[in-house]
This record gives structure tokens, sequence and C-alpha cells, in this order.
């Protein structure tokens, strides 16, 4: 049996929920996985079998729960070092931890409001709203930030794939899902993002899914 367990959300839509598992599959160890259906009527009590704070996603670890996306992340950083899911130099690290906390925190207003994750869809907006289109110029700036000072050793945001990664990883399924206008060079990185195995893996696990989540569907 695994030792690990992580426990999800839907995911089509949880993308808190693909953070950690991105960094989890980056570490290549053994675990074990349970997706919980959002919104549904035992949706509350299925969820606060695992996690303290009623939210997914959760790690198990033995005796151990370790809730929210980056806190999971940091565990398995340390849990697992020869995974590097942060990087080596210290000033990269610095930064990388500075544009996760910010996504973490941040950009409510716009994409995470007007643009939630769905990763089986295809609705490109014509007229993106402003406050979309700012959080777009803002985390362009991160990434190409990132890119120009510490990318130069691999397609990601700091060369190798990181938690850094893993936290705009969301990102790049909503640029896809709603058709976003973004650079030549945030389109290069989104699809080194989405070209990864785990990435696929995730995909087409939501792709096969039939869970519904009513608060994302058009109103009519």
């Amino acid at each position: 049996m695994a030792q690990l367990k992580i426990v999800l959300g839907n995911k089509n839509y949880s993308s808190w929920s693909l953070r950690p598992w991105l960094a989890l599959e980056q570490c290549g160890v053994p675990y074990e996985e349970q997706v919980i259906a959002l919104d549904q009527p035992d949706s509350a009590a299925q969820i606060a079998r695992f996690s303290p704070s009623g939210r997914v996603p959760a790690l198990l670890d033995s005796d151990l729960t370790i809730w929210d996306s980056l806190a999971i992340c940091e565990y398995l950083n340390e849990k697992f070092p020869a995974a590097q899911l942060w990087p080596k130099d210290p000033k990269a690290r610095a930064v990388a931890r500075s544009v996760s906390a910010e996504m973490h925190s941040g950009f409510l207003a716009g994409l995470r409001t007007h643009c939630p994750m769905k990763i089986k869809e295809s609705l490109p907006m014509a007229e993106p709203r402003p406050e979309v289109l700012a959080d777009l110029k803002r985390i362009e700036e991160m990434w190409s930030g990132a890119r120009q000072r510490f990318g130069a050793g691999g397609p990601f945001l700091f060369g190798a794939f990181t938690i850094a990664d893993a936290m705009f990883a969301p990102v790049v399924t909503r640029i896809r899902t709603y058709a976003l206008p973004v650079s030549p060079e945030t389109k290069a990185y989104c699809a080194a993002v989405w070209a990864l195995p785990a990435m696929q893996k995730w995909v087409a696990a939501a792709r096969a899914e039939n869970f519904v989540m009513a608060r994302y569907q058009p109103k009519k």
C-alpha cells in the first residue's frame, strides 16, 4: 500500500488540486489518489473525512495530514529533496517562492472569477474583461522575468520544472480554454507545461470525468 494519499477535487475543475498533484508526480514515488466530486450533496461530508479545513486538496502521510496546495508542495520538497522541486540557486529559489505565493493569494478579481478552470471545454473570449487582461499582464511579466533571468536551463520558468510551474499550471489551462491573448513567448511556455507527461495524464482523466459543477455552467 502506498504511504502517501492525495485527496483531490474534480480534475476538470479543481485548479487547487492540480498544483500539488503535479509536484507529487514529479517526485516519482508511489501514492494513492482519491477524487471527490465537488458541489454534490455529500461533498462536504466526504472531504471532512480527510481535510480539517473542509477543502481539497489534502495529502495524507501515515498519521500526518497536510492541507493547502502550497503547503503540500513545500512538504513534498522537504520529504523528497532529490526531486528538486525548488531551484538550487538561492536567488532563483527566492523568486520562485515569491511568484508562487503571489499566484497562491492573488488574481481573484480577474482570472479566478471570470475564467474558472474547465479543461474539457473550449470557450474563446472575444473580448476578455479588463480585470482578466490585467491579471494576464501581471502573470506574463512574472513569467517573462523568471524565464529571462533564470530559465536558460530548460523550457520552464526556472529552467527545470519546479513548484512555480505547478502553481501556474491552472493558468496554462485557462489560457487554452478561453483562448486568451498572450505573447509568443507565453505560448511557448504554455506548450511546454501542457506537454508534460504528468499534465497530459491529468488532462486525460479530466476529459473522462462526468461530474458537473452547476455554479460553473452558463446562466440560462
